[in-house]
């Protein structure tokens, strides 16, 4: 058998909304360490925390003022410590969320950045003289306008990314560098699973040649983080890296190259957007091209690399209302979802409560929004003229918050999550939509996703085995997956529409997993309920 993470399901947290013991509405790691048995129940391997270290929140968390600190909102180091030993006896790993791009403009390093130009702090950001009276250059911030803010005291602009409570870290400076692998090495030695690596493709920037992404730079720093913090681990690293395209996503994780473990790559989750337009103007999904997505990152990393596997995170929107239909085929669709999916070759996430079939939001008022990246783009589209209803429409599609309110753990107030009002609201379907209910009824979506994930664990033609794409109709996805004589087919319907397939190859098949009923089914001429997915473990096989 491979590495532990091949055969692994890994379970993404969004501490502020898990599950709240203090009663302040806000998430906590006593809260997480409370559902330990609920994830152990899962299956999962891992437990990938979104950040929790101290934080003045201005991007929830992804502003660090001191990484070796947690949020007090969010408990102790002796929580944190406890929530490391704990999840290690039920067998589950932690998997930090690194951010090491930017920092806080409230840690100690900036705060003396900024007070003294001649501090060695100094050089642990990047800072620009003005050009004729304006910004060095034009790049622009992810969360809208310049990419540079202007310091009256020192006359000299800083580099931020994101918000200008952001600022970039300069990772030429060597010591910058040094001291970011002191500080993985404090948790490694606390003994923790890995390392989920925040938008690290941009840690190579070079601002004055416009180079963000995949700079000149990047791998010889991944490399060298490899040599300080991960050679002779087994911590699992997966970098986040929306510029990434499969010979990219080779350099990072060729075992050979000795950097990461696994990249996110974003190709499949915008597909629903137009080519160079921000994210919130979308079209149709096309099935045939995610299909084609899909397969392109199955083939192409192969032999070389790995995938990870997931629908949705927390600045996504919803699994089942991106890809499936939160409506009438709720349930049918999150299951076919998670089929398709979990039978892949890769590491499959799963975000808070998809595993119940959570769905987005239908936001009515800008109140209801805390996410900065929304809250911006709102501003900036209503002084284009954009109305009211078209922007909170924009922002129920594709706004962070989706993924960000609480979990859903039974129909009692406030879903079970907190007994004071929640940071953020719930969403109103919680009556019905609840991990309670979830767990009383052996159909439901939990137990589809606890099977597959026994059954990665156990077979591996899935953590391993080859891919190959069968044709089909436009809205069915269809493909092998084979190893040493075994084979899978799994066969799944993206649309409302009964959908006929005919695969003569095969004969009459009971699936072992299915999202309506496991009856055995004719192959030769099969007929799709809408949404329908099975898999079958085949003798004849490509």
């Amino acid at each position: 058998m491979g590495k532990w993470w091949q055969s692994a399901v890994i379970y993404q947290i969004y501490p502020r909304s898990f599950k709240d013991t203090n009663g302040d509405g806000i998430g906590d790691l006593a809260g997480i360490i409370s559902k330990l048995d609920y994830l152990e129940k899962l299956g999962v391997t891992a437990l990938w925390l979104c950040p929790v270290y101290r934080s003045p929140n201005d991007d929830n968390g992804y502003d660090i003022s001191d990484y070796r600190q947690i949020m007090q909102e969010f408990g102790t180091m002796a929580e944190m410590e406890a929530l490391i030993k704990q999840a290690k006896q039920r067998g589950i790993k932690i998997v930090m969320d690194l951010v090491v791009n930017h920092t806080s403009d409230e840690h100690q390093w900036f705060i003396e950045a900024k007070n003294d130009p001649k501090s060695k702090y100094r050089d642990y950001y990047i800072w620009r003289d003005p050009k004729a009276g304006k910004e060095p250059t034009e790049l622009k911030s992810v969360f809208g306008g310049s990419a540079w803010e202007y310091d009256e005291q020192s006359g000299q602009y800083y580099f931020h990314q994101f918000s200008r409570k952001q600022p970039d870290l300069n990772w030429e400076n060597p010591v910058v560098r040094k001291e970011v692998y002191e500080m993985m090495n404090f948790w490694v030695a606390k003994g923790i699973g890995g390392f989920r690596m925040d938008v690290i493709d941009l840690i190579g920037k070079v601002p004055e040649k416009n180079i963000t992404s995949n700079g000149p730079k990047l791998h010889e720093y991944l490399k060298e983080m490899h040599q300080n913090v991960l050679a002779e681990t087994k911590l699992v690293t997966v970098g986040e890296t929306w510029g990434a395209t499969p010979d990219i996503a080779k350099l990072y994780s060729d075992p050979k190259q000795k950097e990461l473990s696994m990249v996110f790559q974003f190709e499949h989750v915008q597909l629903d957007q137009f080519p160079n337009r921000p994210k919130w103007f979308t079209r149709p999904l096309s099935v045939v091209k995610l299909k084609e997505v899909i397969t392109k990152w199955q083939v192409e990393l192969a032999d070389v690399g790995w995938n990870s596997l997931f629908w949705n995170n927390h600045d996504l929107p919803r699994a089942v209302s991106a890809f499936g239909d939160d409506g009438i085929y709720r349930v049918q669709s999150a299951k076919m979802l998670a089929i398709v999916l979990h039978l892949l070759r890769g590491t499959p996430y799963i975000y808070q409560g998809e595993e119940i079939g959570m769905t987005n939001l239908k936001f009515t008022d800008i109140a209801q929004i805390d996410d900065i990246e929304s809250k911006n783009m709102y501003q900036e589209y209503k002084a284009k003229g954009y109305s009211n209803e078209e922007l909170l429409q924009m922002i129920s599609h594709k706004g962070r918050d989706n993924a960000r309110t609480p979990m859903q753990w039974d129909a009692t107030k406030n879903a079970g999550f907190s007994s004071a009002k929640p940071w953020l609201a719930v969403a109103p379907n919680y009556q019905t939509i609840n991990v309670k209910a979830a767990l009383a009824d052996k159909d439901s979506i939990f137990y589809t996703y606890q099977k597959l994930i026994a059954y990665r664990k156990s077979h591996e033609v899935i953590s391993i085995g080859d891919y190959s794409l069968l044709e089909t109709k436009a809205e069915v996805f269809a493909y092998v997956r084979s190893y040493e004589g075994q084979s899978v087919l799994v066969i799944a319907n993206f649309s409302k529409n009964v959908q006929k397939v005919a695969l003569p190859k095969y004969q009459i098949q009971t699936p072992f997993i299915a999202n309506y009923d496991n009856s055995p089914r004719d192959l030769a001429q099969l007929e799709l309920r809408p949404y329908e997915a099975l898999a079958f473990e085949i003798t004849d096989h490509l």
